[in-house]
């Protein structure tokens, strides 16, 4: 009896964990943070617009569209690729379609404050594509450690309130067993050392 009320007392933090995976996924801040950075940064403000959809057109929609789609032919267990082993393609997917976007911003003069947070979206990947290939880090953290670093850069301290939405997405990964605290804390740490210097140096 005790076993069964320990199970359904659990199930709400399970579903608050599978949210909080799902809304903060690293594709939908991949999408995210090229059109909060565009708008924000950039006049006229359909340039910022225009230039922030194509790099979230590289960053999120293509990479994302491919992990889908290998979910679908049985290649992938899921769309956020649990199995180690399985995230090497993908991942290498992903840098591809950064590269490629980042080169056709690069060569068509795209606003720097955008380039800068496509450059970080691709060293990002970079980071925990090597340090995948023998460990499982937590891209999610990674990623949203990376995007709260780049507000407060961007935005001032005031942006430092977003650190406790790295921490849930944290606890998210860990509560679903996703992840090991170790894995989601290296994640972190990766996600701000990268991020702010990179963003600093090319905003």
């Amino acid at each position: 009896m005790s076993d069964t009320r320990e199970v359904r007392s659990g199930r709400p933090a399970l579903r608050s964990a599978r949210v909080v995976t799902e809304v903060f996924a690293p594709a939908l801040l991949a999408a995210a943070m090229p059109v909060v950075i565009g708008v924000t940064s950039v006049s006229p403000l359909v340039d910022g617009l225009g230039w922030a959809l194509v790099g979230a057109l590289f960053c999120s929609a293509i990479p994302n569209a491919m992990i889908w789609w290998d979910v679908r032919r049985g290649r992938l267990t899921d769309h956020h690729i649990r199995v180690r082993e399985q995230r090497r393609t993908p991942l290498l997917y992903g840098l591809l379609s950064v590269l490629v976007g980042l080169s056709l911003m690069i060569g068509l003069d795209a606003p720097r404050p955008v380039v800068a947070i496509v450059v970080v979206m691709f060293l990002l990947g970079v980071a925990v594509t090597a340090v995948n290939l023998v460990w499982k880090l937590s891209i999610h953290a990674a990623v949203a450690a990376g995007s709260a670093a780049v507000l407060v850069v961007a935005f001032g301290p005031a942006l430092v309130v977003t650190a406790p939405l790295v921490a849930l997405v944290g606890w998210s990964r860990v509560r679903l067993r996703d992840h090991t605290v170790a894995q989601v804390v290296a994640g972190t740490v990766v996600g701000v050392l990268v991020a702010v210097p990179t963003f600093l140096a090319l905003r």
